[in-house]
């Protein structure tokens, strides 16, 4: 469940491999020297420019440090309640990147209305934020909503085409029969 937002360890289907998502660097398995680094990826329509105020903040080395140690306590350790804690600190909550792993941490700690308003918090901030798409899509085939999920892929579609991991993460999902107790 990886996009331009959280890098992510080896690339596992729709995000399963353990609970650790797909890759948002499918050619690294480290994280980016910063959170604004967003990877470039062939076929990716999507848009990640910020205003420059809030871009020379989030370049920040403190920041980036910031980012990468809670990355490493979502993927690495599974300590989701630490990592929402760490990521709200960091005081950029409307980056998409962050709005995005503090609801994937919400979500994966069982809180879907939390998790639901800060994916709807990072789309806010970037809608073409791959990443939060294909997570918001697998938080909607957990609830059920597979229509919504088969929304949330043709939006994946329109931003990076069918070839991206987090596209074919999102459709495998949707792929196995409903009730089926998937992990991601």
């Amino acid at each position: 469940m990886a996009l331009s937002t959280a890098p992510s360890p080896t690339p596992a289907f729709a995000a399963g491999g353990g609970g650790d998502p797909p890759s948002a660097y499918p050619t690294t398995s480290a994280p980016p020297p910063s959170p604004s680094a967003y990877p470039k990826r062939s076929g990716t329509k999507a848009t990640h420019k910020l205003k420059k105020t809030k871009q020379s903040s989030l370049d920040d080395s403190t920041f980036g440090q910031g980012y990468r140690a809670a990355y490493a306590t979502i993927y690495d350790r599974n300590d989701y309640a630490a990592a929402i804690e760490q990521l709200k600190a960091l005081g950029h909550d409307d980056h998409p990147n962050v709005a995005n792993l503090i609801g994937y941490s919400y979500r994966k700690l069982g809180d879907y209305k939390l998790s639901q308003v800060w994916y709807e918090r990072a789309l806010k901030a970037d809608p073409n934020h791959v990443l939060t798409w294909q997570y918001y899509g697998l938080w909607q085939i957990e609830q059920g909503n597979r229509d919504q999920a088969q929304y949330h892929l043709s939006r994946i579609a329109a931003i990076c085409g069918t070839d991206c991991e987090e596209y074919r993460s999102l459709a495998a999902a949707l792929e196995k029969p409903p009730g089926t107790g998937l992990v991601y």
